[in-house]
């Protein structure tokens, strides 16, 4: 339906993650996938969404000269908590420290999309709030050395075994917390 859709345009998906590329093969997208590089520095007095509103409206100022039929969808994602961002973590230590502060509370996984056109663009946004149980020292090592999170916005991702053993529920899109809130995407692109 979408493709059939969408089928007069060229569709460009400035992601390089994997599990991006995955859900629009789910949705029978056909797309191409060009990242550009982009220094992803935000003024720091915004906050949750206003964060990665920012960013994925950053990402597509690198696609300038869009052409009649093309559209290119950035995104960015990211963990509120506590009043604060929790982006990917560099290494094994920051991975560890996201997920402890993680421990028995719960977050909010913040995802911004950006729909640009030649002549405009669309910028939405999903909340979803996530619980974890407390999770020992241990679980934490093991999850970080078997899973290397370091892609992964908050240290970790909730279709991996943190997520089976760490996670007493969600409220809002669980596809926003792997990395895209494709319900809305696709309602978005729908309506164009």
């Amino acid at each position: 339906m979408l493709r059939e859709k969408l089928q007069n345009y060229r569709l460009i998906l400035a992601s390089a993650s994997p599990r991006r590329h995955q859900f629009f093969k789910e949705l029978h997208l056909d797309f191409t996938v060009e990242v550009r590089e982009v220094e992803e520095i935000y003024p720091k007095e915004l906050k949750g969404s206003q964060i990665t509103d920012f960013l994925a409206d950053l990402k597509s100022k690198a696609f300038t000269n869009l052409k009649e039929n093309e559209l290119v969808i950035t995104s960015d994602t990211i963990v509120w908590h506590e009043n604060m961002a929790l982006g990917k973590p560099k290494n094994h230590q920051e991975a560890f420290e996201m997920l402890r502060a993680l421990s028995g509370r719960k977050h909010e996984v913040i995802s911004s999309i950006s729909i640009k056109g030649k002549n405009f663009q669309k910028i939405i946004n999903e909340v979803t709030v996530v619980y974890f149980k407390e999770i020992s020292d241990a679980e934490i090592n093991y999850y970080i050395n078997n899973y290397k999170p370091f892609d992964k916005a908050g240290g970790y991702g909730i279709q991996e075994w943190i997520g089976l053993i760490a996670i007493e529920k969600i409220e809002g899109s669980f596809f926003n917390v792997v990395g895209l809130p494709v319900q809305k995407l696709y309602k978005e692109l729908m309506e164009l």
